[in-house]
């Protein structure tokens, strides 16, 4: 007689040989859960729809990942694997599970797992994700889109589960919302400035780095904790091998926050001090996600989210960070390859090095090339003792390549002579905006940048349109010694709620431009596929940026002409550097409502931004 027993211990046993037993980070609770939350949810989940509790045969979880769990649901018979219409919960694998999945998906990512039979050699798998506040579920794949069908590891499970797009938007949702939520936390109890703000998240997040701070830092009184706080920092920027004539550079902005007197004071709310808070807090909603996608600079997200309650300091310092798309497309566009050595003279935050160190990782076959690309390829000039620090500790996050970062100006001929020793064939540039201080105009910055790369080196930046449609004698003297080989007119509300138009310049370094040789590429790159939200910002809402992104390239690298979308001519430093200025117009599609719209626009840009 088939046994349902039988079938969870042929799931135990496979459990075990996978080592989800054996790992301390993974928990596997049976038939109930110590987890208050997940209680809370199955409290009334009975298979039996009277109420009362019901719960999966195993709920697995880790606190490294706090926001996914894995349960499963056992039967004895192959036959009891799945209904037709996936509603007979009670007596079949896959339509029971889901029943719990939907329940615990209200707090949590949960993969499914329904699993029938008596034997390892008749055992019926499926796989499926249901994801946080999903409407519905769907298969479990991996990355390039197969169906799972058998029992995996933990850390397979959680990373198809983490890279399924919606899971993804999702937690980038959350993250995003936190970041408001925190800032306004840090605003009202910490009694930080602006600058302090990110340089505390940038720091929990190195010292959460440290496992053994990670579990022990509850342990602490609250003074004693802001000491162990920054010394865990310094600890941690010694083991990422920092050079010592820069160590003093990356961790000296973190001091202040180290005494600060609000931080490790214990109060009535938050008898552990508010220190301990924030990283309580940073540690259950933000380290899953850095630890997980890899690629994603979240200190600059939280410093781009910090800015918008931030209007004097943004304004001052033309400070506009790059969005994390932008910087993909640059790589993109460079081509970065696994032996490049790239560059950013303005690093920020270092968006530009992550992208560019993400593309050529993933080209790295032997762990020799993975050395090279972190210690040697990549390249950063940043002046902001603060902005600095963040980087420092971005590239640390992100798996290392902070040991070529110089803190100083990029205009410093001591930075100058060591940077060319790199020998740098790839240059990405998001200058700070000059707003209309000619000493510091972004073409001072593009031409900068192109000087510091060998012949032939692709040099790409993003500034105002206005250095592309303003006579500017920079411009001359840009073409004098550098070719311009693209423009690319980007989305008017790309960097919102920053209200600067900009555009994307191609150049070939060391090459002079010559106007009757060959036509510039311009492309009309007005629409990326996102939009603007009242909360988010701008969002890519209906998964549309891949598709239009690899139609952007394709369209570049081949030079294509698209009516609408781009062409080619020849220009000197006296023409306009966009494709509005060469592209046809369909003049049969223009209302009298747009025509006015369009130079009431022109005039305003042109009052605001003092031209003629």
């Amino acid at each position: 007689m088939k046994n349902e027993r039988i079938t969870e211990n042929l799931i135990r046993d496979i459990l075990r040989d996978l080592k989800y037993y054996d790992d301390p980070d993974i928990q596997v609770e049976e038939q109930k859960s110590q987890v208050a939350e997940i209680q809370k949810l199955l409290k009334g989940a009975s298979k039996t729809g009277k109420g009362g509790k019901g719960a999966p045969e195993f709920i697995i979880h880790s606190h490294v990942t706090p926001d996914f769990l894995i349960v499963f649901e056992c039967k004895a018979d192959v036959n009891k694997h799945e209904s037709p219409n996936k509603d007979k919960i009670k007596e079949y694998a896959v339509d029971g599970v889901l029943h719990y999945a939907k329940k615990l998906s209200r707090s949590f990512n949960v993969i499914a797992v329904a699993a029938s039979g008596q034997s390892k050699s008749s055992l019926k798998i499926s796989n499926y994700i249901y994801p946080k506040e999903a409407d519905s579920h769907k298969p479990l794949s991996n990355k390039s889109g197969k169906i799972v069908s058998s029992l995996i590891q933990f850390d397979d499970y959680i990373e198809h589960g983490t890279f399924d797009p919606e899971v993804a938007q999702k937690r980038h949702d959350d993250l995003m919302a936190f970041s408001r939520e925190l800032h306004d936390f840090m605003r009202d109890h910490a009694k930080l400035t602006e600058s302090e703000k990110p340089l505390l998240v940038s720091g929990t997040l190195i010292t959460l780095k440290n496992k053994a701070f990670a579990i022990s830092f509850d342990a602490y009184t609250p003074s004693e904790l802001q000491k162990e706080w920054m010394r865990v920092i310094k600890e941690e920027f010694k083991k990422a091998d920092i050079p010592h004539s820069k160590e003093y550079s990356m961790t000296q902005p973190y001091s202040s926050i180290a005494v600060h007197p609000e931080l490790g004071k214990p109060t009535k709310q938050y008898p552990k001090g508010i220190l301990y808070e924030l990283i309580r807090m940073l540690n259950e909603k933000v380290w899953p996600f850095i630890s997980v996608y890899h690629d994603f600079d979240v200190v600059g997200q939280f410093y781009g989210e910090f800015l918008k309650y931030t209007g004097g300091d943004k304004k001052a310092l033309g400070i506009v960070l790059t969005p994390r798309h932008i910087t993909e497309l640059f790589s993109l566009l460079a081509n970065v390859q696994k032996d490049n050595h790239v560059l950013d003279i303005c690093a920020g935050t270092s968006g530009f090095l992550i992208s560019a160190m993400r593309h050529m990782l993933k080209q790295a076959v032997t762990n020799e090339e993975k050395k090279f690309i972190k210690r040697e390829a990549l390249i950063g000039v940043e002046q902001q003792p603060n902005m600095y620090a963040l980087a420092a500790s971005n590239m640390i996050l992100r798996g290392d390549g902070k040991a070529n970062l110089h803190q100083g100006s990029c205009f410093d001929e001591g930075i100058i002579e060591a940077i060319k020793k790199y020998k740098c064939n790839i240059g990405m540039l998001n200058p700070p905006y000059s707003q209309g201080d000619i000493g510091l105009h972004e073409l001072i910055f593009v031409k900068h940048m192109l000087d510091c790369l060998v012949k032939g080196g692709t040099g790409i930046a993003i500034i105002p349109m206005s250095c592309a449609i303003s006579h500017h004698s920079l411009r001359d003297e840009i073409l004098r010694y550098h070719t311009l080989d693209a423009v690319m007119s980007m989305p008017d509300d790309l960097f919102h709620p920053v209200g600067v138009i900009t555009c994307i310049m191609v150049f070939k370094a060391h090459i002079p431009h010559s106007r009757s040789k060959q036509k510039v590429w311009f492309g009309y790159w007005k629409n990326d596929g996102f939009v603007k939200t009242k909360n988010k910002g701008r969002v890519d809402e209906n998964n549309r940026w891949t598709a239009i992104r690899d139609r952007w390239i394709e369209s570049y690298r081949n030079r294509e002409n698209i009516p609408g979308e781009s062409v080619k001519e020849y220009v000197t430093h006296l023409d306009e550097w966009c494709a509005e200025a060469y592209m046809e117009t369909d003049y049969s599609s223009i209302s009298e409502k747009d025509f006015k719209n369009t130079v009431k626009d022109y005039f305003m840009y042109k009052i605001t931004n003092n031209i003629g």
